[in-house]
């Protein structure tokens, strides 16, 4: 693939806010890559269009394919494995979003789940530090309750409510 100056900076940028998010720049320039390609890329090409080691690739590749950014396919005649991104960025944006609760959300839910049970024996925990526990964790249970009701709505009903912005207040009171 022909990176031109515009797909380069958006692969760029892409790798810039990865790092920023806590994912390897490599791994987010690579994801930016396969999700601008019109066609499926082998490891050696996406190493070689953006001069990345080959096993950095490699191994990026396997980590998109864990947060499941990234799947394998095949062209006749052909025996290496192609790679290729999904492409309907709600997909993507969803994919990450329910991975990253997964992974840091929810263990963190549950530790303040059981710090809260563990503070109603404790003795010696401040009463202070027991409600800020019992804070933290009832505004992460109604975030990711809401979340939960938010993933389940259909597409063109969460493009509505976006869509309706502030006027929800209102409508709320």
């Amino acid at each position: 693939m022909k990176l031109t100056p515009t797909i380069q900076r958006c692969v760029l940028h892409w790798g810039e806010m990865g790092s920023r998010w806590g994912v390897s720049r490599s791994v987010a320039q690579i994801h930016a890559l396969l999700f601008l390609s019109p066609e499926p890329l082998t490891a050696d090409g996406i190493a070689e269009t953006l001069a990345i080691a080959r096993s950095n690739v490699s191994v990026s590749l396997k980590e998109l394919q864990t947060w499941d950014l990234v799947s394998i396919t095949h062209v006749i005649g052909d025996r290496r494995d192609y790679f290729l991104a999904r492409k309907d960025i709600w997909e993507v944006l969803t994919t990450i979003m329910d991975g990253r609760k997964r992974r840091e959300i929810d263990p963190t839910v549950q530790m303040l789940r059981d710090c809260a049970q563990e503070a109603k024996r404790d003795t010696e925990t401040p009463d202070q530090v027991k409600e800020r526990i019992a804070t933290m964790l009832e505004f992460l249970e109604e975030m990711t309750g809401w979340y939960d009701q938010i993933r389940s709505m259909p597409r063109p009903t969460l493009l509505k409510l976006m869509r309706m912005g502030t006027r929800v207040a209102k409508i709320v009171g």
